[in-house]
């Protein structure tokens, strides 16, 4: 298995801008751990700001599924909160989520097919100082099935390429699979989802819980029965703050069209989750729903309301018709040196417009432009003191 000193020289060397041939020749390694060694290098640099490390262990494709720190964390407060003792990962990769089950004191199982992302898991345990044992065997099998003794099963399967529509089957190993074959030994299950599978594919009873990261929806997680805490949640970090669904509350969601004096971007977790309703009784404010598209839900308000559970916040500067060029005749005159677009439109049209509403602009300032129906919405971020 290669070193460490192989991977940071590779690391170096890359930043450097060595070519592949020239690594090749310093690194002195037989082809195949010159490869990993490579490729382990590209990982880190490219996981610059995933983890608070930079010396793991994985490689490329390990580093797409591993779970980010904040959201291994958020999950690993929470079982330990539910008096979790024992959690076993039937898909461990390389091992960050079960790591974070074990800082938080949970006694912590990791299997894997495949040996090389155990070794990882295991190199990556120690960065952290944790203890958590491992096993390479295939998670189906009834002997490996007969080894764990644990109190929830958890697993974060591998996702397929793009298909029309996510269902269980097409996961890795199948959610009802890993059902099927641990149901007899284990209390609960835990199984990370792809964020888009329709709820009502999902055959037990439990909670969804929709994970919102740094503004952008990337997780969901299913608790079977036994450990939900409600229908559906949005958990909003790394602000840690979370919203659940109550059948209860009256429904005071209420449309406009008519922006009024603040805009809030509302995270795609708590649009996933349905919790709209549940959201605008939390805050409390005079809002109103203006725009709810699939990358973009907005709500309004005459007032300023201050929520930890708004992605961003905005005060209108103008309206006006969507017309590129009466937009940038706008934003010139006003001194704006940028403009973000937060429109949604096929990508290549995005392109073309943002090139009319930017043109020549030379000014400080950032204007953020929304459309709604066929009306601009011209509005500068709030930034609050920290």
């Amino acid at each position: 298995m290669i070193s460490e000193e192989s991977v940071k020289l590779a690391e170096e060397l890359i930043r450097k801008g060595y070519s592949e041939k020239k690594i090749r020749s310093l690194l002195k390694l037989p082809e195949n751990d010159f490869k990993l060694a490579l490729e382990v290098a590209r990982a880190r640099i490219k996981a610059k700001d995933k983890f608070s490390r930079n010396d793991l262990w994985f490689n490329l494709e390990g580093l797409r599924y591993a779970t980010h720190e904040a959201v291994a964390d958020y999950r690993g407060k929470r079982l330990k909160e539910q008096g979790i003792k024992s959690i076993a990962d039937v898909s461990c990769g390389v091992g960050i989520q079960l790591i974070f089950f074990a800082k938080h004191g949970i006694r912590s199982v990791g299997v894997d097919i495949d040996p090389i992302k155990i070794e990882f898991a295991r190199r990556n345990a120690e960065k952290y100082g944790v203890k958590v044992e491992f096993m390479v065997g295939d998670s189906l099998s009834p002997e490996v099935v007969e080894k764990i003794d644990a109190d929830v099963i958890f697993s974060d399967p591998a996702r397929p390429p793009e298909v029309p529509e996510r269902n269980l089957e097409d996961l890795l190993p199948s959610p009802l699979k890993v059902y099927e074959a641990y149901k007899k030994r284990v209390d609960a299950f835990i199984f990370d989802l792809p964020p888009q599978i329709r709820r009502e594919k999902v055959p037990w009873e439990g909670e969804f819980e929709y994970i919102d990261l740094f503004g952008h929806l990337n997780r969901l997680t299913f608790y079977t029965e036994p450990l939900a805490k409600a229908e559906r949640s949005a958990v909003i970090l790394p602000q840690g703050v979370r919203l659940e669904s109550d059948p209860d509350l009256e429904n005071i969601v209420e449309e406009t069209k008519e922006p009024r004096r603040y805009l809030y971007e509302i995270p795609q977790a708590i649009d996933y989750a349905n919790l709209i309703n549940e959201l605008f009784h939390k805050v409390k404010g005079d809002l109103k729903l203006l725009l709810r598209e699939k990358r973009r839900i907005l709500a309004t308000s005459n007032d300023e309301v201050e929520s930890d559970y708004f992605k961003r916040s905005y005060i209108v500067v103008k309206t006006m018709p969507f017309h590129p060029v009466r937009i940038n005749d706008f934003l010139r005159k006003e001194g704006y040196g940028r403009a973000t677009l937060r429109i949604n439109i096929d990508e290549k049209e995005y392109w073309r417009v943002r090139k009319k509403i930017e043109a020549g602009l030379k000014g400080e300032k950032r204007a953020f432009v929304f459309k709604v129906g066929n009306l601009a919405i011209i509005a500068e971020e709030l930034h609050r003191a920290l």
